[in-house]
């Protein structure tokens, strides 16, 4: 296991690498934690900012290309823009079971499926993981 193919990655690459990372860890212990607390919250809004950052930093990576400069992470990222606010309205309108349901399918589809999807041949991450 070695970081250096990530760091060794673009600007982009590395932004969305290290947030989703962050975010995977935070996102599993906001999983974890008690809800509807004062710190469920802080650490939430401190987790949509990371979601916010993957998804975004995602339109600046162009490794995987299907149509133009765009590829399938694309489409991902462009469900995150759309169920992250989705999941943010249910909890400000206390609709508990609407949030957990979106956060929940943010957390595991958005990070740790596409995340083993990093892991496919030729990817940095499975350079970083599996050696190159």
């Amino acid at each position: 296991m070695s970081l250096a193919p990530l760091l060794d990655a673009s600007l982009a690459i590395r932004i969305h690498a290290f947030s989703a990372l962050a975010a995977l860890a935070l996102g599993a212990v906001q999983l974890a934690a008690p809800k509807g607390t004062l710190p469920h919250r802080a650490v939430g809004w401190s987790w949509a900012a990371l979601m916010l950052t993957v998804a975004l930093s995602s339109f600046w990576i162009h490794e995987m290309r299907w149509i133009g400069p765009f590829g399938p992470i694309h489409l991902l990222s462009l469900f995150v823009l759309w169920a992250l606010p989705m999941a943010l309205w249910h909890a400000h309108r206390h609709e508990a079971a609407l949030h957990a349901k979106g956060m929940t399918g943010l957390f595991y589809g958005g990070l740790v499926l596409a995340g083993l999807f990093t892991l496919w041949p030729g990817r940095i991450m499975n350079q970083v993981v599996f050696g190159g």
